[in-house]
């Protein structure tokens, strides 16, 4: 009896303890009423509860099969209270969003989280990016109004930071490097930014003294995170410069997710608009989607893919453009026969899995593949004259040229084709105990390139092949008769088949702690690379590199809120396939890895003026480069010399102040300062490519008072102008006397009427319920219609042995229609 008695009391026990025992989880991502994921939210049911990290997610553990109601809370915003009861062991996904107690517009905000402040890094809202105008929109055109981030072509979505070029920057999506095309020469080629900004949640951006964590090139790291829908929504954004769609959706236990966007855009608006006439047949589109399945409340796996094609088809007829000055002027007149055909086919997939071992430790699992076939074909023939343009104002010939001083021809012709194929496999991971932080990874690639290069230009003035500028030649005519071959001014014939394969990785730790009666934090890592070039008639060589980076950063116990931060270490890069090609064609894998030791100082004010909230950041900063790899710039085309024969410096100093100019908005101006030169073969230092000197920016938005829904975006841009360049084959030290391109002036502005927004509704039945939000406008690209010029072509003029510099100017003043929808 005694022994049944105890029995029943360990069973009775066992049932109460499983009884009690039983429970759920909630997670998710706490949200503004922008879409942005808020740090530090407080969740709460009765003593228990939580808070969401520097991300905005958050787990909490509640009893199973009972009512719980649960209190979201935030300073400043609208508390979120639900109720709860879940079944034993269910996982529920809950994204609640937090308004504002304040009606207020908020269209543009940079956010600063607490993680990204202390990192230096800047946070970009996505809905900045869909806002803003630009003539080529996205994340990239909001970029270059930062003011280390440089750019002079609004056809290009490519961009220069800190005096690198455009090869020198990291972009990741969901943790996925990505890749660019190889073969674009010219901006107007370019077509979609792999970004999808309707997809995206989260935006950071870091211009220097980034971590170990991140990869191995020289200036810049751009991170996107696409975002994991809640519910099902829709959105459409259609102009004269093409479409943009997107669906989300997920399931009702929202394990499941899925967002997808698709585009299409077409560049005649702009292209047309310029100074040479064409028939432009252009196709770019695109499609992405972003899946995620949580298989349990551990692990989940996400995937990335995008089909992007971007067909390009130019026929120029003729092209006049007037340089020179007031007291000379000079005309250069053009006239084509051929064509161009261009397509540029990407496909990329990508999965990771995420397996969260326990709240301290997080592994993820990453790979993708990306292939890439590129076709750049193209025979142009244009013969041209250089002379004095008439310049009587009353005469009906006003701007023809009357007096021709030089004429030729030029024959430029293409068969490039390249196929490249990168595969990638990787592994994080990330342990968290108290302030100390553990982050390390380890990560391979294989690059498969096939490649043929088959280029030459025939230039010809007066009835005179123009030679080569290379070699000793001797022309003793008419006392010698003249019987060298007829060689073309350019000629690169090559076919390669290059394999690259790549070890990479990393560890650092992060710590916070009081330091004094402030409060610190520091980070310190070192990232190793391991590449080996080998391939058809190709010596296999195989190079090493370490990069030790730390950060420090000190937030003093004072009134105000400024922060101080000091960063920096040794960057690598080491050669992507461009890099070890030189201007021959030839693939030279014994190139090293380019190097620079940067150092960047950082103060960050957080202060109150006019009772509205603003942010001014300095950062001053000196980057000392060796082993450099010398380059040319021709439009956005880059083309190495394939030789570590020179050494370079680039230092300079940033200012950013944003804040609510307007009541209920947010605006910033940008100041930069940089100078950046190189030294090739001990010659002495000269300007490189880059060197843009002065840099000011302003992003504006405003509202009309007595019309809240009517909305301003003023997106203006000045640079000075960088070096003019040089010829093919020509000794940069020759030109690099030559007056620099003109100065960089644009302002785009965008004006939009919001019909339905969240704050707007309509009654029951009336037709524009089924928009959540749909607004209305028109853009203005380049409002003051300043000539702007991105290159110099260079003509010769047979008669005085002149090259001149003819500048190619950009677009002019544009118009544009934009509607956006969201459902």
């Amino acid at each position: 009896m005694k022994n049944k008695s105890l029995l029943a009391l360990l069973l009775f026990s066992l049932i109460t303890c499983t009884a009690l025992s039983q429970t759920a989880s909630i997670r998710g991502i706490v949200l503004d009423d922008q879409n942005i994921p808020i740090p530090g939210v407080n969740i709460a049911y009765g003593a228990e509860g939580t808070q969401t990290n520097f991300n905005g997610f958050y787990e909490l553990i509640i009893p199973a099969n009972q009512d719980i109601k649960i209190t979201f809370s935030y300073v400043g915003l609208k508390n979120v209270v639900s109720t709860f009861n879940l079944n034993n062991n269910e996982d529920y996904e809950f994204n609640p969003v937090l308004k504002t107690d304040i009606e207020q517009i908020n269209e543009v905000v940079i956010t600063t989280e607490t993680r990204k402040r202390v990192e230096g890094i800047v946070t970009i809202s996505p809905e900045a990016i869909r806002r803003i105008p630009g003539a080529n929109a996205g994340v990239e055109n909001l970029l270059k109004s930062l003011p280390y981030v440089s750019s002079n072509n609004e056809l290009s979505t490519q961009y220069s930071v800190r005096g690198g070029n455009y090869d020198e920057n990291l972009v990741y999506v969901n943790e996925i490097e990505v890749y660019r095309p190889f073969l674009i020469r010219s901006g107007q080629q370019e077509g979609l930014s792999f970004v999808n900004s309707d997809l995206t949640r989260d935006v950071s951006f870091s211009a220097g003294g980034f971590q170990a964590k991140y990869g191995d090139k020289l200036s810049s790291v751009l991170d996107i995170s696409y975002r994991r829908p809640v519910s099902f929504g829709a959105s459409v954004d259609a102009s004269l410069l093409g479409v943009s769609a997107a669906v989300e959706a997920a399931s009702k236990d929202n394990r499941l997710t899925s967002i997808t966007g698709v585009r299409y855009r077409d560049n005649s608006l702009l292209v047309n608009a310029k100074q040479t006439e064409t028939n432009f047949q252009p196709v770019f589109a695109d499609i992405q989607t972003y899946l995620t399945y949580k298989f349990t409340n551990k692990f989940e796996l996400d995937f990335l893919g995008n089909i992007a094609i971007n067909k390009y088809d130019f026929q120029p007829i003729t092209r006049q453009t007037n340089f020179g000055t007031i007291d000379e002027p000079r005309a250069l007149v053009v006239f084509y026969e051929g064509q161009e055909e261009d397509q540029y086919e990407t496909y990329f997939g990508a999965l990771k899995g995420i397996y969260q071992a326990n709240e301290n430790l997080t592994l993820k699992f990453l790979s993708s593949i990306y292939h890439t076939q590129e076709q750049e074909h193209f025979d142009i023939f244009a013969e041209y004259r250089i002379g004095e343009p008439n310049t009587d104002i009353g005469s009906e010939d006003l701007g023809d040229v009357d007096f021709t001083t030089g004429i030729g021809n030029q024959l430029t012709h293409a068969r490039n084709d390249l196929d490249a194929l990168f595969i990638n496999a990787e592994h994080k991971g990330t342990f968290l105990k108290d302030d100390n932080q553990f982050d390390w990874g380890v990560k391979y690639t294989h690059e498969d390139i096939r490649d043929r290069l088959e280029e030459y230009e025939v230039i010809d003035s007066a009835g005179f092949s123009i030679r080569p500028p290379i070699g000793d030649f001797v022309n003793d005519q008419p006392y010698t008769p003249f019987d060298a071959p007829l060689e073309p001014f350019t000629n690169v014939r090559a076919r390669n088949d290059v394999q690259i394969d790549r070890i990479s990785g990393y560890a650092q730790y992060s710590k916070s702690f009081d330091l004094g009666n402030g409060e610190a934090w520091i980070n310190a890592g070192v990232r190793a690379h391991n590449w080996t070039v080998s391939g058809q008639n190709i010596e296999s060589t195989t190079q090493t590199v370490v990069s030790p980076r730390g950060q420090f950063t000190y937030k003093p116990e004072w009134e105000s809120d400024m922060l101080f931060r000091l960063s920096g270490g040794v960057y690598h890069q080491p050669p992507i396939y461009r890099e070890l090609r030189d201007s021959l064609g030839q693939v030279r894998p014994e190139v090293k890895a380019q190097q620079s030791i940067h150092v960047v100082a950082a103060h960050d004010w957080s202060f109150k003026m006019w009772n509205r909230p603003f942010k001014l950041v300095s950062e001053a900063y000196y980057k000392k480069l060796t082993d450099v790899n010398p380059y040319t710039l021709e439009n956005v085309r880059i083309r190495y010399r394939a030789r570590n024969n020179a050494e370079a410096r680039a230092y300079g100093f940033d200012m950013r102040l944003n804040g609510e100019f307007v009541p209920g908005t947010e605006s910033w101006i940008s100041l930069g300062f940089l100078k950046t030169e190189e030294n090739i073969d001990n010659q002495g230092y000269i300007p490189r490519p880059t060197d843009q000197r002065l840099k000011v920016a302003f992003l504006f938005q405003d509202y009309a008072p007595t019309i809240p829904n009517l909305k301003l975006y003023l997106n203006m841009v000045y640079q000075t102008g960088v070096p003019g360049g040089s010829p093919s084959y020509a000794d940069p030290y020759v030109f690099s006397e030559l007056p620099r391109l003109p100065d960089y002036f644009r302002a785009d502005a965008g004006f939009s009427y919001v019909i339905v927004d969240r704050e707007r509704t309509f009654k029951d039945g009336h037709f524009l319920n089924v928009f959540e939000e749909l607004s209305a406008g028109f853009e203005i690209y380049n409002v003051f219609d300043r000539q702007n010029s991105i290159t110099n072509t260079f003509v010769r003029d047979a008669s005085t042995r002149r090259q001149f510099a003819i500048p190619n100017f950009l677009t002019p003043r544009v118009f544009n229609v934009r509607v956006s929808a969201k459902f």
